[in-house]
């Protein structure tokens, strides 16, 4: 089967209702949290993408049981601590960051030297971000290449409770510390600049001993070693970040209509669906309400002429930093120029995607104003590609295969997109739904 996505025709017109797969920061925070759980806990619509299947391999090989069916995931757990721990164990995070770096937590007090290792992208991403204040709690890290994987960790049997200072809005780094401090003794400390909230939901719905304290710019957390978390259930809604694809396609298609159901549309998530929305897009939240602390809705987007250029607020960053990429195609399209700042974040994923970005708007013959920390898109609302455009040699990063494969679809051109199975680690019905929603083959 070739790797290689070929698209030469853009996309009709269509009105369709579709469902996308089980969020991935919440497949792989319920993976790390039923392990830590007493007994059997229970997931529907677990995400089955490379980086929740590398979360179940992890605790597998931690001792952990696992049982996977046709329609739910069982976990087995054995309480908090309880993991079981082999000489010489490798754990693989594969391409997730959010696994590698929240699984750490939970090894603060492992007695045996475990390794993390990742693939060619993670292994580029800088680890020290998480494992300088989990060396606090007393854990020690050893490297082969400075700040990046490969690492071993050796976990404190007396791990203690810290005060930690998160400033850079990342939800990996503050939950790696939340983890850590349901093994650590007393109480920990964590001022944390905005960042998506699954973790402190789940805490709260587990009864997890967590205080939060909000302000306009950080969250106040102080969390209390529990004595135990109880097993489970869990019915995953829709990722907004996958969602977020088709919603640009809707918005940039002509005449078309969209209703995606059930996703999860937690404020700390939804900057997508502001930014668009103040660009001009049509997107409208039905049957709205609430699971297990989680906000979810039936998300309606409809076709738009009319896309205007943004001021992006710098503010609205941390809830849209998975879906900046496919922003920046919308700002393509939209009249006059859109300013995004203080995004140098971006660079920190999978691959340097705020390059990537502007990279392929200029391919696309969009004309772009980059720095190392923010990026100026001038839009063409006529924009038309006829030239053939090849994307390849990006780290295999799956929202730059996507935001290409929305790009090619709305805008027209030949493409060619290279390692397509790249969306396997957080997407894999992708290409099945465009198929779905186009009355064209691809």
């Amino acid at each position: 089967m070739s790797k290689i996505l070929l698209i030469k025709n853009k996309i009709k017109k269509f009105d369709k209702q579709i469902y996308v797969s089980g969020d991935k920061s919440l497949s792989i925070r319920w993976v790390l949290l039923a392990s830590q759980a007493i007994g059997k806990s229970r997931a529907h619509n677990l995400l089955m993408s490379e980086d929740v299947l590398a979360a179940l391999n992890s605790i597998k090989k931690l001792g952990i049981k696992v049982k996977l069916h046709k329609k739910y995931c069982e976990i087995f757990g054995n309480g908090i601590n309880g993991f079981k721990y082999k000489k010489n164990l490798i754990i693989n995070a594969s391409n997730s960051g959010t696994l590698g770096r929240l699984i750490l937590g939970l090894l603060i007090k492992s007695t045996e030297k475990i390794k993390l290792i990742g693939d060619k992208s993670l292994s580029k991403r800088d680890f020290s971000r998480v494992t300088l204040p989990l060396a606090k709690f007393g854990a020690k890290f050893y490297y082969k290449t400075k700040n990046r994987l490969p690492l071993s960790i050796l976990g404190s049997p007396s791990a203690k409770s810290i005060k930690y200072l998160e400033n850079k809005g990342s939800a990996q780094c503050k939950s790696s510390v939340m983890f850590a401090a349901l093994n650590a003794s007393g109480t920990t400390f964590i001022k944390a600049k905005k960042s998506r909230n699954h973790s402190e939901l789940l805490f709260k719905y587990l009864k997890i001993p967590i205080k939060i304290k909000k302000t306009k710019k950080y969250d106040f957390i102080n969390i209390k070693q529990p004595k135990m978390i109880a097993a489970f259930d869990y019915q995953i809604p829709g990722d907004i970040s996958s969602s977020a694809f088709f919603m640009v396609l809707t918005t940039l298609a002509n005449n078309s209509k969209l209703l995606i159901k059930n996703v999860n549309i937690n404020p700390s998530r939804i900057g997508v669906i502001i930014i668009l929305k103040k660009m001009g897009a049509k997107i409208f939240l039905k049957n709205q309400r609430n699971y297990r602390g989680e906000k979810i809705a039936d998300v309606l987007i409809k076709s738009s002429d009319n896309l205007k250029a943004i001021n992006c607020p710098a503010e609205l960053n941390s809830s849209a930093i998975d879906e900046f990429l496919i922003i920046f195609l919308v700002a393509a399209k939209a009249k006059g120029i859109s300013y995004f700042k203080e995004v140098s974040e971006l660079n920190q994923k999978e691959s340097p995607r705020l390059n990537w970005g502007s990279k392929i708007l200029n391919m696309m013959g969009v004309k772009t104003e980059l720095t190392k920390n923010s990026i100026k898109i001038y839009g063409q609302p006529n924009l038309e590609i006829i030239k053939p455009i090849v994307i390849k040699d990006y780290l295999k990063d799956h929202r730059v295969f996507m935001m290409s494969a929305i790009a090619a679809l709305t805008c027209g051109g030949q493409w060619k997109i290279h390692d397509k199975d790249s969306v396997n680690t957080s997407f894999p019905s992708f290409l099945k739904i465009i198929k779905n929603i186009n009355s064209k083959p691809l």
